[in-house]
């Protein structure tokens, strides 16, 4: 496909990531405009993961409404395959291909063997990554046998979109849960129109826009941050370089508290809106639910977080400017507490215990057409 076609993929995608839709038919969507730009089998296996723990949160694929358990199985206990979702998240280039991670012997992989079942020889993986770094998911495209090799045009395309396939991903997750909150923490959204006038607003989000200070809701009058987030959403809607990227604020409420403000420019129909979600500050998940299901301690949680991130002894002594001594230590403790005895227990019992109750749960909502959830269940 010539240049200028993938372009005006590219193009129509960001558009995608600028309506404001639900996860699932974000995701169709691009599927569409994929097959177009980089011919592929089958249809696309698309991951939402926890930027904390770069561990899987969803998994959606037409024609495949529940991914199979020896996958889970091989990406979280088998030590020696290679290509998993969160070593691609971490490498440099966030893209690769099974025959580049294998040394052109895909066979040599427990993975090429489970993909073959289905009929996929090629495989290339990409991490959804944001401009500032975050990974809200990961593609995974697919070719059958006899197929030309994915070339350097079809990578070098998919990591260009994937920065705008990560927003769109994160505004889906954000807008989904503040249209259906999960409990009495969940965000609120507001929808703003164009000439910043109130369209909508979600159960509950009066609460936080009265906590928030240069506001008086009670009289109508919007809080200026929330304005403010939204006009940073608006510009950056109209930057060719970053598309509906999300302005994120943090806000120091009238009780003392952080709250965070995501604004999002939303087109649809050729109208312009901007959604504003508005949450309380919290740290990520994954961190009070290590503290309550095994009594980890601050430190002990930021080793986890970097174990099941699969980084290694020395890289985690490095990130954290301790000795490694130090980090087997600490490792020595975890697996006390959570009762295991390596570190790729460690991972595979946190994203059992935590991560894929919550990848079978956005799979029943997929089918039910309800919005996706992000982040461990607690």
């Amino acid at each position: 496909m010539g240049t200028y076609s993938r372009k005006r993929a590219a193009e129509r995608i960001a558009e995608l990531a600028r309506r404001g839709d639900d996860l699932v038919t974000f995701w169709r969507g691009s599927t569409e405009l994929l097959a177009e730009t980089v011919p592929h089998y089958w249809s696309p296996c698309w991951f939402t993961l926890d930027p904390a723990s770069l561990l899987v949160t969803s998994h959606f694929q037409d024609g495949l409404p529940e991914i199979p358990a020896e996958w889970l199985a091989r990406e979280y206990y088998d030590e020696h395959d290679v290509h998993k979702l969160a070593d691609v998240a971490r490498c440099a280039p966030g893209i690769s291909t099974l025959h580049e991670a294998t040394g052109g012997d895909p066979a040599s992989s427990t993975r090429w063997h489970l993909n073959m079942t289905l009929g996929g020889d090629q495989e290339m993986i990409a991490a959804l990554r944001t401009p500032t770094g975050e990974v809200w998911g990961a593609l995974g495209l697919y070719r059958e046998p006899r197929q030309p090799m994915f070339d350097r045009d079809d990578v070098e395309f998919v990591r260009s979109i994937a920065p705008v396939l990560a927003e769109g991903a994160r505004r889906a997750l954000l807008i989904g849960e503040a249209s259906d909150p999960e409990g009495p923490q969940a965000p609120g959204l507001v929808v703003l129109r164009e000439d910043w006038e109130v369209e909508s607003l979600t159960p509950g989000v009066e609460r936080l826009l009265g906590e928030l200070p240069d506001g008086d809701w009670d009289a109508g009058r919007l809080p200026s941050s929330v304005l403010a987030v939204a006009g940073r959403a608006l510009r950056s809607g109209e930057h060719p370089a970053h598309p509906g990227q999300v302005a994120v604020s943090r806000v120091l409420s009238r009780a003392g508290t952080w709250v965070v403000l995501h604004g999002a420019s939303l087109v649809s129909d050729g109208s312009r809106r901007v959604a504003v979600i508005v949450e309380p500050a919290h740290p990520a998940r994954i961190a009070p639910l290590l503290m309550s299901a095994y009594g980890l301690t601050e430190r002990e949680q930021d080793v986890t977080r970097l174990v099941l991130q699969g980084e290694s002894t020395s890289a985690i002594a490095q990130r954290l400017v301790v000795s490694p001594h130090t980090v087997q230590q600490h490792l020595k403790s975890i697996f006390e507490k959570t009762g295991v005895r390596s570190r790729r227990d460690l991972v595979g019992k946190v994203f059992f215990a935590h991560y894929e109750p919550r990848l079978r749960d956005n799979e029943q909502r997929a089918l039910d057409e309800r919005p996706l959830r992000g982040g461990p269940v607690g």
